[in-house]
């Protein structure tokens, strides 16, 4: 598949790769890019033969936010016509974060606003050296609320608070530091770092995955009471006795390779 503003390829090892591509505008998103990345992260979702997601830009920055020309038009929005482009952007981030398939962002350059919220919905992040971010809203009058649960999640409502108010950029280091980004690497190591990791990934049994994803929504934001207890004994169990589960610990025992590992 591929648009002016968006590319997507799947390889011989079901790794997906979807890139922004604009890089003369920063790689900024609008409500096209926005539909347009929400459905291509639908449409893989369903494609049985993808196994990893990765979220990557063309260009210097890997996104600079809000297009300027889309920020000029939602001035003259009403409250309803804002309320339709949020909640664009909102279930943009939603499908993004819910998806079942481990997803892995390659961040060079700018990361700013809605950037940083791609960033925050993927399961691991890698950034360049050089990689910048910044939460601008509040200089504009605006606040980040799409993107704030994510965020919240992603570092901590302690650092999202800082960040939120004071609009105040920082770097990959500190990024790192705060949990938004797991490894910070040089430019030229990305595409590598990005490939073992991807690869890693692959072996690892895929419904297993998924229900780790979804165990993890389940237990961050639980409570550890008895239903929390029995529901974490229900999904192990339910693992255990399923298909691969019984293929993965055969292999194991075996001293094999599972089947779901290609090549």
């Amino acid at each position: 598949m591929s648009i002016a503003a968006l590319l997507s390829e799947i390889d011989e090892h079901g790794r997906a790769r979807i890139t922004l591509n604009r890089p003369e505008m920063h790689n900024a998103f609008d409500d096209t890019l926005i539909s347009a990345l929400t459905d291509e992260l639908k449409r893989l979702e369903r494609e049985r033969s993808v196994r990893v997601i990765l979220l990557g830009a063309r260009g210097k920055s890997f996104s600079s936010g809000a297009d300027l020309n889309w920020m000029r038009r939602m001035a003259d929005y009403s409250f309803v016509e804002n309320l339709s482009d949020a909640t664009g952007l909102a279930e943009l981030m939603k499908t993004l974060a819910n998806l079942s398939k481990p997803t892995i962002a390659l961040v060079q350059g700018a990361a700013i606003g809605g950037g940083v919220g791609l960033i925050a919905c993927c399961d691991i992040a890698l950034a360049t050296e050089d990689a910048i971010f910044c939460l601008p809203e509040v200089k504009l009058g605006l606040i980040p609320a799409v993107i704030s649960p994510y965020l919240a999640a992603a570092i901590g409502s302690r650092a999202t608070r800082r960040y939120f108010l004071t609009a105040e950029p920082f770097d990959a280091a500190e990024a790192c530091r705060l949990g938004l980004i797991h490894e910070v690497v040089k430019p030229e190591e990305l595409e590598e770092y990005a490939d073992n990791l991807s690869r890693r990934l692959l072996k690892n049994g895929p419904e297993a995955m998924a229900s780790v994803k979804a165990l993890i929504s389940e237990v961050a934001l639980g409570y550890l009471d008895d239903d929390l207890i029995a529901d974490t004994a229900e999904r192990i169990a339910e693992t255990r006795a399923s298909v691969e589960g019984r293929e993965g610990l055969s292999a194991y025992l075996e001293k094999r390779i599972p089947s779901w590992v290609k090549g």
